[in-house]
C-alpha cells in the first residue's frame, strides 16, 4: 500500500490539487458561501482522476503485483490526505478570523459562519462526495466525467440545505463565533467527523468491491 500511495503522489497527482488547498482563505471573504471550499476539494479528486486516466495509469497499476481492491484504496487514501489537509487550513484560517477581524465581520448573512460548527458540515460535504463519486468511478474507470457531475450536484443539494436552514431560529447558536455556544458547535464538529469517517470507509469499500467486477 506504501508503494502503490507513493506511485499516486509520483504519477497522479495533479498541481490543482495542491492549489486547491489555498482556497482555504475563502473564509476570510465577507458574505461568501464557505461551503463551496469542500467543492474544490472534490474538484482536484476530479483532476487526480483525469490525469490519471489521461497517462494510462490504470493499465499500468494492473500489472503491478498488487490486490485488485488496494488500487482504489490508494487512491482515495491520497484524497483523504488533501481532505483533511484542507479541513486542518480552513481551521486554522478561521482562528486567525477570529482572532483579528471585528465581531461584525464574524457572522455570514449567506451561508454558515466560519467557525467549529462549519468545520464539521464541511467534514460532512466531503464524506458525501465520496461516497458518491468513487463507488461511481471505480465502477468503470474510464468514466470520470458523469459520476462528478452526479456527485457535485448532491453536493451542492447538500449545500443549498445548509444555507436554507440557517435562516431559522433553532440555527442561531451555530452561527455565533466560536466563544459562543461552544459545546453545540463542538459536538457538531465531531458528528461531522465521525460521518465522514465513516462515509470514507463505506466509499473504500464499495469501491473496492465495484472495482473487482471490473473486467480489464
Amino acid at each position: 500500500m506504501k508503494a502503490l500511495i507513493k506511485k499516486e503522489f509520483s504519477l497522479c497527482l495533479h498541481p490543482m490539487a495542491v492549489v486547491f488547498l489555498s482556497f482555504a482563505a475563502l473564509v476570510f471573504v465577507p458574505n461568501y458561501p464557505y461551503e463551496v471550499i469542500f467543492f474544490f476539494s472534490g474538484l482536484s479528486v476530479f483532476f487526480i482522476c483525469m490525469a490519471a486516466r489521461e497517462n494510462g495509469d490504470l493499465a499500468f497499476t494492473c500489472s503491478l503485483p498488487v490486490r485488485k481492491r488496494s488500487i482504489p484504496l490508494a487512491r482515495i487514501i491520497v484524497a483523504v490526505m488533501f481532505q483533511c489537509a484542507l479541513l486542518l487550513l480552513t481551521a486554522l484560517s478561521i482562528v486567525m478570523k477570529q482572532a483579528f477581524f471585528p465581531d461584525e465581520l464574524l457572522v455570514n448573512l449567506v451561508g454558515n459562519s466560519a467557525n467549529l460548527a462549519f468545520c464539521g458540515f464541511g467534514a460532512l460535504l466531503l464524506g458525501v462526495f465520496n461516497l458518491v463519486f468513487f463507488p461511481l468511478h471505480y465502477k468503470n474507470p474510464t468514466k470520470i466525467g458523469v459520476p462528478f457531475v452526479i456527485s457535485s450536484v448532491v453536493l451542492f443539494l447538500f449545500i443549498g440545505v445548509m444555507i436554507a436552514i440557517r435562516q431559522f431560529p433553532f440555527y442561531a447558536p451555530l452561527l455565533a463565533p466560536d466563544f459562543a455556544n461552544y459545546g453545540v458547535k463542538l459536538a457538531v464538529l465531531l458528528c461531522g467527523l465521525v460521518l465522514y469517517c465513516i462515509m470514507t470507509a463505506l466509499a473504500a469499500w464499495l469501491s473496492g468491491k465495484k472495482f473487482e467486477r471490473v473486467d480489464l
